[in-house]
């Protein structure tokens, strides 16, 4: 209770002291000279706001620099968590989270991307069931961050799947690998398929191969 009541002390004393600080200033500028003024107008105030500037550059540097420390430390931690635990569906929910945190990126994970392959290939397999597509889901779409092109046969087959976000995520997936031995799959996907986000998806994954033909 003692530290609330001092530390809304403290906030009193810092407000009164800014607001004493503008009623200063603005007494200060009153009394000067109309050329006084022009003069701290014309020169003072572009140096301030270059100086602002700078600041507000080194504050964005220093800012991002901290939010990947922050982002590393905590990709290592995932990284240790998913290597010592032993429960499957404990292990597969820490792989969702450290790719996650990884931005949906493969640097820095390169020592468990076996592992990784191998918990989302298992998982598209056998996460069975209309209930469990958002599983199915998630790993196809995950295996196509790994860069292996040996999931392209998987996740083919997931475009087979009786859930349309399963297939949509298989197509995202095969996009990522850009897997052109799928290119006439993909391209049936485009044009037949019932979901009309299945088909977006598979034109994207169409376009961005293209893309890598150029």
């Amino acid at each position: 209770m003692a530290e609330r009541h001092e530390e809304g002390q403290a906030n009193l004393t810092a407000i009164a002291v800014l607001v004493g600080l503008i009623v200063a200033g603005v007494w200060t500028w009153k009394r000067l000279s109309a050329e006084t003024q022009e003069q701290v107008i014309d020169q003072a105030l572009p140096v301030a706001a270059g100086l602002l500037a700078v600041g507000m550059i080194v504050l964005a540097v220093a800012w991002k620099i901290s939010r990947r420390v922050t982002q590393r430390r905590e990709r290592d931690r995932l990284v240790a968590a998913f290597q010592r635990e032993t429960a499957q569906e404990k292990k597969l929910d820490l792989s969702f989270a450290l790719i996650e945190c990884n931005a949906y990126r493969v640097e820095g994970l390169e020592e468990i991307v076996p592992a990784l392959k191998d918990i989302w290939s298992m998982t598209l397999v056998r996460a069975l069931g209309h209930k469990r597509h958002r599983l199915r889901g998630m790993a196809a779409s995950h295996l196509g961050i790994l860069q292996d092109m040996s999931a392209v046969p998987l996740l083919v087959k997931a475009l087979e799947d009786e859930h349309a976000y399963v297939r949509a995520c298989a197509a995202l997936g095969l996009g990522r690998l850009r897997a052109t031995e799928a290119l006439e799959r993909l391209a049936q996907a485009a044009s037949e398929d019932g979901d009309q986000t299945v088909r977006s998806r598979a034109r994207e994954a169409l376009d961005q191969m293209r893309e890598t033909k150029r």
